[in-house]
């Protein structure tokens, strides 16, 4: 099960860590490829909460 809040915990370390001056190129390339995946399944998770909402109010 997704959980969306541990998804933007993560995002938000993976940002701490790009920042980090001591973050490598091949470190900052895994995190890009990791918050990409993150960022994703949050919209879609996203997505799926308002279309639910959406069928609620119709």
């Amino acid at each position: 099960m997704f959980d969306y809040n541990k998804a933007i915990e993560e995002l938000e370390q993976i940002a701490l860590k790009v920042e980090d001056p001591s973050t490598s190129i091949d470190q900052i390339d895994k995190c890009l490829a990791r918050s990409k995946e993150l960022t994703e399944a949050c919209r879609n998770y996203l997505r799926t909460v308002r279309e639910k909402v959406d069928d609620l109010q119709d």
